[in-house]
């Protein structure tokens, strides 16, 4: 996934790096669009997207790994070893800090853990803890996490190649936005296939409108 990140980060602008982008920021809102997903407004009835909140966690998790990326450039850890290092802290998904307050995960809502993201984000902070918390909650495990980055990684190609950067890609097409096509298109596709990743770049080239 590391290696699907600088690849796509540099298909963007091939001067990522010294460009050094806010990915956390990035993080903060679609934080704010997850939770949309997930319905707050106690004014109204709303029903939990869960297939739209989990690829907002994959959108989020895109951005976590450019961070990294950029954080580990120029140290001794390499990005991987501090992926591996973080996610194997024993004491990662019991609490977090944030404002001399502690919360315990175990016992903290999901909409109450984004808010913690988005705040943790602004004030650029990475915490994987709570974000592999985040992903139980959703529903989400580490393998369905690679799966699911898969296709977006190849849905964010898919946009540069049509226009997206120039700002004449189509992001709705049949009543739907892309990522709920990508959705759809992940659910007829065996993702233990080597032609995985082509499969689908095909499926969206077949669906999307010329």
């Amino acid at each position: 996934m590391l290696a699907l990140q600088a690849n796509m980060n540099a298909k963007v602008d091939p001067n990522w790096i010294t460009a050094r982008y806010p990915y956390l920021r990035a993080v903060a809102i679609e934080g704010a669009e997850a939770i949309e997903h997930h319905g707050w407004k106690w004014w109204k009835k709303q029903d939990k997207d869960l297939s739209q909140l989990q690829m907002e966690l994959v959108d989020i998790w895109h951005f976590i790994l450019s961070e990294i990326l950029l954080r580990n450039d120029d140290s001794q850890l390499t990005p991987l070893e501090y992926l591996l290092s973080a996610l194997s802290d024993p004491n990662s998904l019991q609490l977090i800090e944030l404002d001399n307050t502690a919360y315990k995960l175990n016992e903290t809502d999901l909409v109450t853990k984004l808010e913690l993201l988005i705040a943790i984000s602004i004030a650029r902070r990475i915490d994987l803890g709570l974000f592999e918390s985040i992903m139980r909650d959703c529903e989400l495990t580490w393998t369905d996490l690679f799966c699911q980055y898969v296709g977006k990684n190849v849905l964010n190609m898919f946009r540069q190649d049509n226009g997206y950067k120039e700002g004449t890609y189509r992001k709705m097409w049949e009543g739907r936005e892309d990522n709920e096509h990508l959705v759809e298109i992940l659910e007829s596709l065996d993702p233990d296939l080597p032609s995985f990743k082509d499969e689908i770049y095909s499926a969206l080239t077949n669906t999307y409108p010329i």
